[in-house]
C-alpha cells in the first residue's frame, strides 16, 4: 500500500477544494460553460426599476380620477401607491394604486419580472419568450382574423365559425366565452345586454373588433392585450384591461382596472385601453434608457 504523508494529503485536499470552488456570490445570475456547450449570452436587463417610481406622477393624475380632490396628505399616500410584497427585488417587483370618487373606483398594478435562465444553452431572451408566451396562451386571446373575414386557429388553419370571445362587453352582443359564469349578464346567446351600451360611446370610428383582446405591434419585442368585462351578483361591472409585453428578459405587466358606482353603466373599453397601452410604450421606453 503506497504511504501518503499526512501533510502532501492535506495540500492535495486543499488544491482540489480550490479548483471547483470558482466565482462568488455576484455571479448568481451568470452561466457557466459546460466541455461540449458555450455559454448562450445573459439578457440585457441585470436590475429592474423600482415600480413605485416608474409611473411619473402627471400619469397617475389622469389615471387615478378623482385623486386631485383628495387633500393633501391623502393625495401623496395614493400616489405613492403600495409596493407588492417580494424576496428577490432583482427578479420581480411590483406595485399598485387605488383612486376612489363618488362615480368609480380604479385600480393600477405594475409588475416587472426578470428572467434568468440557467442552462448554459438557452440564452436569458430564449427563457423570458418562453414564460411570455406560456402568459399569451393563459389569457386565451380570440382568434384573428384572415383577410376573407374567417377565424384562423392556433394552428394557421380557418374556420368559419365565430370565434367565442370573452365577456369584452364591446357591443358584440354576446356574453359567452371566459366570463360567461358571471351573473348579471344577458341569458340569451345573440342578444346585446341592455347594460351594454357605453362602451363606444364618444369614440366614432372605433368598432368591437378592434378593441378585442389582440396582439400588440411596435411594443417592446412582443405583446398583448386582454380585456375582461365582470359583474358578480347585483354588484356593478368591473373591466381589467392587462397589456403585456417583453424587452429581452424582462416581462412587464400593466393591469388597469374600472368599476363604476353606477350597476347600469359599463366601463369604457377603448378609454382604459388607451390609457394602459400609452403607460406601457411609457415603461418600455424607460427600460430602454
Amino acid at each position: 500500500m503506497a504511504y501518503v504523508p499526512g501533510v502532501a494529503l492535506l495540500a492535495a485536499l486543499v488544491v482540489g477544494c480550490s479548483a471547483g470552488s470558482g466565482g462568488d456570490a455576484d455571479d448568481a445570475d451568470s452561466k457557466v460553460d459546460s466541455p461540449t456547450v458555450s455559454a448562450a449570452p445573459p439578457g440585457k436587463y441585470r436590475t429592474l426599476p423600482e415600480p413605485c417610481r416608474a409611473v411619473p406622477r402627471s400619469t397617475l393624475k389622469d389615471l387615478l380620477p378623482g385623486t386631485a380632490e383628495l387633500p393633501e396628505e391623502q393625495q401623496e399616500k395614493v400616489y405613492e401607491g403600495t409596493a407588492a410584497v417580494t424576496y428577490d427585488t432583482d427578479r420581480k417587483v411590483g406595485c399598485r394604486w387605488k383612486s376612489e370618487s363618488p362615480d368609480m373606483s380604479r385600480n393600477l398594478v405594475i409588475d416587472f419580472e426578470r428572467v434568468v435562465s440557467y442552462d448554459p444553452a438557452v440564452s436569458d431572451d430564449d427563457r423570458a419568450g418562453e414564460v411570455y408566451t406560456k402568459k399569451e396562451i393563459a389569457a386565451d386571446l380570440p382568434a384573428a382574423s384572415s383577410p376573407g373575414g374567417e377565424k384562423e386557429t392556433g394552428q394557421g388553419s380557418t374556420s368559419a365559425t365565430p370565434s367565442t370571445g370573452k365577456n369584452t362587453g364591446t357591443n358584440t352582443g354576446t356574453n359567452t366565452g371566459k366570463n360567461a359564469d358571471t351573473e348579471g349578464a344577458s341569458d340569451t346567446p345573440g342578444t346585446a345586454d341592455p347594460t351594454d351600451t357605453a362602451d363606444t360611446t364618444g369614440t366614432p370610428g372605433t368598432t368591437a373588433e378592434e378593441l378585442e383582446p389582440r396582439i400588440l405591434d411596435n411594443l417592446g419585442d412582443t405583446a398583448f392585450l386582454d380585456d375582461v368585462l365582470t359583474r358578480a351578483g347585483s354588484t356593478a361591472q368591473h373591466r381589467t384591461v392587462s397589456v403585456v409585453f417583453r424587452t429581452s428578459n424582462v416581462i412587464v405587466t400593466v393591469q388597469y382596472t374600472e368599476q363604476p358606482a353606477l350597476v347600469t353603466k359599463v366601463p369604457d373599453s377603448k378609454e382604459l385601453q388607451e390609457k394602459a397601452r400609452a403607460l406601457a410604450r411609457n415603461l418600455a421606453e424607460t427600460l430602454s434608457e
